[in-house]
């Protein structure tokens, strides 16, 4: 697998290059900051890039931002962002981006689990969605979500696994060949049958996808 690093901490670039060449992965680049990951991507189009969310000059949602971006001008390379908190907002706002290919949010200490790390890259490689187990516990915190999946209808189980795998409504209705209107009336419900708040900040279809994905 062919992968970029972009993290501001040379200590962990470079750990996570020998990390990851051990293990038989290719590291065409490891930059720090998000211009120069943006520019490393558009030049070696790898089949991931592993990013930090907090990147220079400000240390915000720099990496963020640029996970998005490669989400939506490079939708074949996986994105893995790494943090060193629970970043709630952040990692909705991940979810709910534009693009394809593989996704994964994961706290920085997953790292040191070196076998779980290389198996959620290779999971993120191959079109899948990895979420730190500790992300999806604070974003459905006080929520009993498991008995609420058995709600659904079978047709609303499908929809809600085809919005996990990234779908857009359109492309569930012509999946299951049903009409637009149907799969949004779909949509609507499972929003109800799990009890999803309208909370200013984040989004119900983010929030209905991690149900899935915690279940």
């Amino acid at each position: 697998m062919r992968l970029i690093l972009a993290d501001d901490s040379v200590l962990l670039r470079e750990g996570l290059s020998r990390l990851l060449e051990d293990a038989g992965h290719e590291v065409v680049a490891a930059v720090g900051d998000a211009p120069a990951l943006l520019a490393a991507v558009e030049a070696h189009r790898p089949d991931l890039a592993v990013i930090d969310v907090r990147m220079p000059p400000t240390h915000t949602d720099e990496g963020l931002r640029a996970a998005l971006e490669i989400r939506e001008r490079h939708p074949g390379t996986g994105v893995l962002v790494l943090s060193q908190y629970v970043e709630k907002t952040y990692a909705a706002t991940l979810l709910a981006g534009v693009g394809g290919g593989g996704l994964g949010y994961l706290l920085k200490d997953r790292v040191s689990e070196v076998g779980d790390f290389l198996g959620s890259i290779e999971r993120v490689r191959a079109g899948e969605a990895v979420f730190d187990p500790e992300v999806v516990r604070q974003l459905l915190a006080r929520t009993s979500h498991a008995d609420r999946l058995l709600r659904l209808s079978e047709r609303e189980s499908q929809v809600l696994r085809h919005l996990a795998a990234g779908m857009v409504n359109g492309a569930i209705a012509d999946r299951l060949h049903v009409s637009l209107s149907t799969v949004e009336k779909h949509v609507n419900s499972i929003m109800e049958k799990l009890e999803l708040p309208q909370t200013p900040g984040y989004s119900r279809r983010v929030l209905a996808i991690l149900h899935y994905l915690d279940g």
